[in-house]
């Protein structure tokens, strides 16, 4: 299988090793990982600040970019939302792309699937909290929010539940927001890290050895705020922690 990873600009600018991680670990899965250039941005951005001209030259440049793969697969469930809800509004390939395109653990799980992950033999015996951004849970719809009542399903834990030894530390409030919200965190900054400072807080409480989260964005935010209040919890991608589990080695 041949597909293409899109890493976000704030992957590829502040967070490089998730990209690494996550090339690393489709490999050892068997998936030939084009990096194609062009795109660097969804365009999410400019359209949230109210810039709709450059969100969507943007967003057709990803469409270019991504239309000859078969599968896209994009390190961001906010992104990935995004290119699903308007991609086939601003390009005539729009549509194709949105539906070839998935989050990371998304496409780990309804693609690769779990038997395939399992073989991988992973590994890794620490207690860790899932975070999974606001986008990835309610815009993807990759777990079932606690406000909705449906039959509980969560693709994120499933993924991590490959790994052997790996448990998960209970949260008082498992899908809370951690506050970044992109501009949001720009426009309400007090809020947001108030937000962020709760989030950790029940973490914290959690027993947990680390915090594996589906959106750096997410991971940035709650980093910055641990650092500044002192604590030093690691924070990973879904994707790092499965490429060291596997003994791949990871970044």
């Amino acid at each position: 299988m041949r597909a293409a990873l899109f890493a976000p600009c704030f992957v590829d600018q502040l967070a490089p090793g998730v990209a690494i991680a996550a090339v690393q670990l489709l490999e050892r899965l068997g998936v030939e990982v084009a990096l194609p250039g062009g795109a660097a941005c969804c365009g999410q951005p400019p359209a949230n600040a109210g810039d709709a001209r450059s969100g969507d030259a943007a967003l057709r440049l990803l469409v270019e970019t991504f239309a000859p793969f078969t599968h896209t697969i994009v390190l961001s469930g906010s992104c990935t939302t995004h290119v699903r809800q308007h991609a086939a509004q601003v390009a005539r390939l729009g549509g194709p792309v949105a539906q070839r395109t998935y989050e990371f653990c998304e496409f780990l799980h309804d693609v690769i699937g779990l038997d395939r992950l399992r073989a991988l033999a992973a590994s890794d015996t620490r207690c860790v909290a899932v975070h999974i951004g606001c986008h990835a849970l309610r815009g993807l719809q990759l777990a079932t929010p606690s406000e909705r009542m449906l039959p509980a399903m969560d693709k994120v834990r499933a993924v991590l539940g490959t790994v052997r030894g790996l448990s998960f530390a209970p949260l008082q409030r498992p899908d809370e927001c951690c506050g970044f919200g992109g501009s949001f965190s720009v426009g309400e900054p007090a809020v947001s890290a108030r937000m962020g400072r709760d989030r950790l807080d029940d973490i914290g409480a959690s027993g947990a050895d680390a915090v594996v989260s589906t959106d750096v964005s997410c991971m940035l935010h709650l980093s910055a705020i641990g650092r500044a209040a002192g604590r030093t919890l690691p924070m990973l991608h879904v994707a790092q922690l499965l490429a060291t589990a596997s003994g791949i080695g990871g970044a």
